[in-house]
């Protein structure tokens, strides 16, 4: 995730490091190399020039004081205004006063709609909602078919009718909810061209009748600019109340999660992060300008934990280890859990300095399945007594799983190395990282 751009942010702040205070001379320089990247990653031509402009006045009245270096301090002061400029604070959803509260999405055909519709219904659904999917995209071929397909993999009803209108759709689907006990509609509309006037008109009247408690606007990251443009000319029709940023996982240079707030006004809600109906994450300004600076995310990468991690199970491995009794078994089940949690890459990435450490290494993302491959052949006495893994034993795991007595042998010493480490770990550690009284725990 913006990885061009830390990088590039990374070099102009060491123009300032090591000098021993702020001048217009050395900031001016450091500036003009931030401008640089800014622009590079696409950010809008009068975002980057106010941000500069606010940066410079800034630090040039900054006193710095104590042990604080001028390197820090204009790190300290980008990280603020990177905040700022992507909108302060997380924005919620709006949330009716009177059930349901609807939902309206729009956006470019292509953009992830259909797929965001169903992972904000995922996202709804664990919280404890009851949404409905409504499918309003008439035009485009299988659209109906696809969120159907997706509403059944994450067990909610979706919506439709054959040969009617999106507004005449939309509006019995109010119905349906209120009838039914849905408390959140999410209306799926078709994709759309701004200069498409008929197609326009058509998602205005369906907002001026709905009268949605949201209206977002989905856009791919990855196109940078012009995602910033077509938000603004959806915004002048539909009077939006969000944004969300699709394939932020990607290489995304930036240019829209940082314009996109200053351009429309309107806060970014949410992010696609892959694939899976549950890539899916609220935007905190502040995390993402912490990792922009290549600071790190440790909240989100500890609430990801929290999220796959039982607290029961948690405290049986405590107790495993506690006893020195942690197996493969353990080690398999453990594994899958940071599998859950999403790309080791992006996870590495939350941790402060280790973007910057891992950079130009290659990580291999399909090394979990062939370790599992490895583990999953081993018996069950095997996978709960390692030391019964003999020659034979492991010849026959590699055989079964298509890897090398090498391979095996190197799987059991790092698991040898793991029950040293995790031994050491006591109680009060693993609880204060996923118990209740976690600080990030809300």
């Amino acid at each position: 995730m913006f990885e061009s751009l830390s990088e590039k942010l990374e070099e102009a702040l060491k123009r300032i490091r090591g000098q021993s205070k702020i001048t217009e001379e050395n900031i001016g320089e450091a500036l003009a190399e931030v401008r640089r990247a800014l622009l590079d990653a696409d950010v809008n031509f009068n975002v980057t020039k106010k941000f500069i402009d606010d940066v410079k006045e800034k630090s040039l009245g900054l006193e710095v004081k104590g042990n604080v270096l001028p390197g820090q301090l204009m790190i300290k002061l980008i990280h603020d205004e990177l905040v700022a400029l992507m909108g302060s604070t997380k924005s919620d959803i709006a949330v009716a006063a009177q059930a349901p509260t609807i939902i309206m999405v729009a956006g470019l055909q292509g953009s992830g709609k259909t797929t965001f519709c169903s992972k904000l219904a995922f996202m709804l659904k664990k919280k404890g909602r009851q949404p409905l999917l409504v499918a309003c995209d008439i035009y485009r071929p299988a659209a109906i078919d696809q969120l159907k397909t997706l509403g059944q993999s994450i067990s909610l009803p979706v919506f439709s009718k054959d040969d009617a209108k999106p507004l005449e759709i939309a509006q019995e689907a109010v119905q349906y909810a209120k009838k039914f006990g849905r408390d959140v509609v999410i209306v799926d509309t078709a994709g759309r061209l701004t200069i498409d006037e008929e197609m326009m008109q058509e998602v205005a009247d369906l907002k001026s009748n709905l009268k949605p408690h949201e209206v977002l606007f989905v856009c791919d990251a990855m196109t940078g600019q012009d995602a910033v443009n077509t938000a603004q000319a959806f915004h002048e029709r539909l009077e939006l109340t969000g944004v969300v940023l699709t394939k932020l996982d990607g290489d995304t240079r930036g240019g829209a999660a940082l314009s996109i707030r200053a351009v429309t006004g309107k806060p970014i809600k949410f992010v696609g992060v892959g694939e899976k109906v549950d890539a899916l994450e609220p935007f905190y300004p502040e995390r993402i300008a912490s990792r922009i600076l290549g600071m790190g995310d440790i909240i989100t990468l500890v609430e990801k934990a929290q999220q796959q991690i039982d607290e029961k199970e948690a405290a049986k491995l405590e107790e495993k280890l506690k006893k020195n009794q942690f197996t493969f078994e353990d080690f398999l089940e453990q594994m899958r859990l940071i599998k859950k949690m999403g790309s080791l890459r992006d996870l590495l990435g939350m941790i402060p300095g280790m973007d910057k450490a891992m950079r130009n290494v290659q990580i291999d993302e399909k090394a979990f399945s062939r370790v599992e491959a490895m583990v999953l052949s081993m018996k069950i006495e095997e996978r709960q007594n390692p030391r019964l893994l003999n020659g034979s034993r492991r010849k026959r795991i590699a055989d079964g799983s298509g890897s090398s007595v090498q391979d095996v042998n190197r799987l059991i010493k790092q698991f040898e190395d793991m029950q040293k480490m995790m031994k050491n770990m006591t109680r009060g550690k693993m609880a204060n990282m996923f118990g209740p009284q976690s600080p990030v725990r809300r």
